[in-house]
This record gives structure tokens, sequence and C-alpha cells, in this order.
């Protein structure tokens, strides 16, 4: 069914707006979310009230433009209200009927002429709210004079009460201005006696001050005495540590020159150190003493940490340790950080036990940027430069030893092991140093 091509020429009245918008809320109830306009389908789930309180605006937007949703919610208000609608289709509203309600039903039901009935219904409405508004000020003037006659009413009695005080205050104010009067009099009279009694005090402020110059020349002269005394006993402790100065330097220089005459005769007989004692001259069988090679062939055979201990137990024993070898053999899934700290721990309490001088080697190939740690006590870090693995650094540690010192390499690397042993050294695998720091 067309629809007559009429437009309304100013917004619908707010009543009328107010009361369609209520109309298309409870229209909601009857409808699935695919028949109500998309941008209404969010308010579905909403109670009617909540409906008009945040969709109002949408819902009169719907109403305008969807012809479909306007004739289900046209349809809602013929439901309430059958015979008005009736009515309204045919041109003839009901005499009686709310002109709000008829031009709702008008706007939505859109029958030949509705502009018309929705237009007088709002002048209806406008009117209503006119009479309703003027009543409303008759009522409001009728109260606002009833109070102005009980203001004018309570106004003469303040004005007498105002009067009588005023009257009263009068009178206060007059006998304040007796006491005034009277306490300036007594003010003159404290003002001339504080004019005496300042002059009583500088009299006293004078005498004062010619007590305290003459007491302050008597601590002058006391303390140039006291300066005096002190500078007495200064020079007398000064005399005192000067000679004892003395004394001792002559001894000192005494004890300088003994000293420096036996050096100077131990120089020029040539004297060695004393290496031969007593004990060793005494004609006797002794047992034979294992070397440093023997210890090394039984630390290569076996695993048993009381191996390490007797090679470092030699005379001036270096351990060399390559540090990344042990700690990825001992303990690999750690971080490289964790796995130096882990290892330089172990190693300083091993160089406590032992007094070996040990030096631990990392390969600084592996480092995205120089490494900043202090070395714990008895333990020298080393790593290895730019384009220089930690295998060389080792053998140029091995080459740099004196021939005959016990140099101990811990390397499970075969190629390593081999490399030190040619230049003197005995490796040793990472497994036994690892058995040794687990005692420790």
């Amino acid at each position: 069914m067309s629809e007559p091509a009429e437009t309304l020429d100013r917004p619908l009245p707010e009543r009328v707006r107010g009361r369609v918008i209520a109309l298309a809320g409870e229209a909601f109830d009857g409808l699935t979310l695919a028949d109500l306009p998309p941008p209404l389908r969010q308010y579905a789930r909403f109670t009617p009230s909540r409906r008009v309180k945040f969709g109002g605006s949408a819902m009169a937007a719907a109403l305008e433009s969807d012809t479909f949703f306007r004739h289900r919610v046209g349809a809602v208000q013929r439901a309430v209200q059958p015979e008005l609608a009736d009515a309204v289709e045919r041109g003839a509203p009901l005499p009686a009927a709310d002109p709000v309600e008829v031009a709702a039903a008008a706007f939505l039901l859109r029958p030949t002429g509705w502009t018309k009935l929705v237009a007088a219904a709002g002048e209806e409405a406008q009117r209503a709210q006119e009479e309703r508004a003027g009543q409303e000020r008759e009522r409001e003037l009728s109260e606002l004079r009833e109070e102005l006659a009980r203001l004018r009413e309570s106004t003469k009695g303040e004005q007498e009460r105002s009067r009588h005080e005023l009257e009263s205050a009068r009178r206060e104010t007059d006998a304040v201005h007796r006491k005034l009067r009277s306490a300036l009099a007594d003010v003159r009279r404290g003002e001339a006696a504080t004019r005496k009694a300042r002059a009583e005090l500088d009299e006293v402020r004078a005498a004062a001050a010619s007590a305290k110059a003459v007491a302050d020349a008597e601590a002058r002269r006391l303390r140039a005495r006291l300066a005096e005394a002190e500078s007495a006993l200064e020079a007398n402790r000064k005399s005192v540590r000067e000679g004892r100065g003395i004394e001792e330097t002559r001894l000192r220089l005494l004890l300088d020159t003994v000293l420096d005459a036996a050096q100077g005769l131990r120089r020029e007989l040539a004297l060695p150190p004393a290496r031969l004692r007593p004990a060793q001259t005494v004609d006797a069988v002794r047992p034979g003493e294992p070397g440093p090679q023997d210890i090394a062939r039984r630390a290569l055979s076996g695993d048993d940490p009381a191996l390490l201990d007797q090679l470092l137990a030699l005379p001036q024993a270096h351990l060399v340790v390559d540090g990344y070898n042990v700690t990825k053999t001992g303990y690999p899934t750690m971080p490289l950080e964790k796995q130096r700290v882990r290892l330089m721990g172990g190693l300083a309490v091993l160089a406590a036990q032992t007094g070996a001088e040990m030096t631990c080697v990392f390969d600084g190939a592996e480092l995205a940027a120089p490494v900043l740690l202090t070395p714990p006590r008895g333990v020298r870090v080393l790593f290895s430069r730019p384009g220089e693995t930690a295998d060389e650094l080792i053998r140029q540690l091995v080459r740099a030893e004196p021939p005959g010192r016990p140099v101990v390499v811990v390397s499970t690397d075969r190629e390593v092991a081999d490399g030190v042993a040619k230049s003197g050294a005995w490796p040793v695998r990472s497994t036994l140093l690892l058995n040794r720091l687990s005692r420790t």
C-alpha cells in the first residue's frame, strides 16, 4: 500500500514524540531480531523504559525512515486503542480523545491528511500546556501575594523591634563613649609612666654597657695570658719531640748501616742461600718419590678427584682451565653468565684449599659485548681476543711457563690435550675437575 506523500513542515511536538517513542519501545517484544532495523537491534534485550532512555533518538529516526517498523508500531497502537485508531483512519478523531494520543496515532498510521491531524493535535497540546503553565503562574502569583502580605506584617513587627533596639544601642553607645574617655585618660597616665620607666631603663643600660666594657677588657687580658701559656707549653712539647726524634733517627741510621753492611758483605763473598739442612747429611736409604709424569699418567687414566689433588700439591703448580669446555660438560642448560659464575665460585674454593695458581680461560668469540666481572680471589680470568680461540690462548699460557714447572690443563678437547702435552703440560679431563668441585 502506497502512503500519501505528506510530510511535516516542523518537528513533532515533544510530548507527541515521547509518546511515539514509548509505543516503539513496547513494539520490540513482538518483533524478532531480523524484523528490527539494524540500528535498533542493540536495544532488543533492553526493557521498554531503558530502550526509551538510551535508544530514543535512534527509534525516532527509524520511525521516520523505516515504513515496516512504523507499521509494526502502528499495530501496537491499534491494539492498545482500537477505537481511536479507527477514528483517526476515518479522519474524524473522537472529540474527547487526548490530542497527544491523536497525533501519535496519526503519525504512525499515516491516513490522508495526517499532517493536519498532527499539527492540530500539536497546537492543542501546546495550548493545553500554555493553559497549565498559566494556571501554574496564577497559583504561584497567589502564593507570592500571600507571602508578601505575611512579610509586610512581619516587617512591621521587625521595624518596631529595630526601633527599640536602636534606642537601646544609642544608650549603650553613650555609655561606651564615657568609658572610652575614661580609658583615654588612663592611657595618657600610662604613657607618662612608660616614658619615666624608659628613662630609668636607659640609665640601667648605660651602667650595664660600662660594666660589660670593663669585663671584656679583663677577658681579653686573661685570653692573652692563656695564649702565652699555651705557646710556652707547645714550645716545650716541640723541644721534647725533637729530642726524641733525633735519638730515633740515630738508632734507625745505625740499624740501616748494619743491614747494608751485611748485604754488601753477602754480595762481595757471593754467598748462596743455604739449601743444605743438617738432616740431609745423614746417610740413609730414601724411598723413591713420584714425579709429575707419574701423577699425570694416573690422571689421564682415571676419574678419581684425588689424582687432581696430587697434581695441584706439586710445588708451584699452575692449573689452566678451558672454561666453556668444563661448564658445557657439567651444566650445559644454564646461561653462559651463570655457567661462568658457578665455575669461578668452585675454582675459588679449590684455590683456597690447595694454594695453587689458577687461570680460567673463556672463548671471547661467544660474547656479544665485553664482560664486566670481578674475578674471585685466587682465580685469574682471561677471555680470548677477537679472532683468537680459547684453545690458542691456552697454548700461549703453557708456552709462557718455564720448563719444569708443573702445569695442569683441564680440557676434554683432544687437540688441546695433545698440543699442551707437547709443550710439557699435563692434560686432564673436564669430568675430573667437575668431580673434584662437587666435593667442595
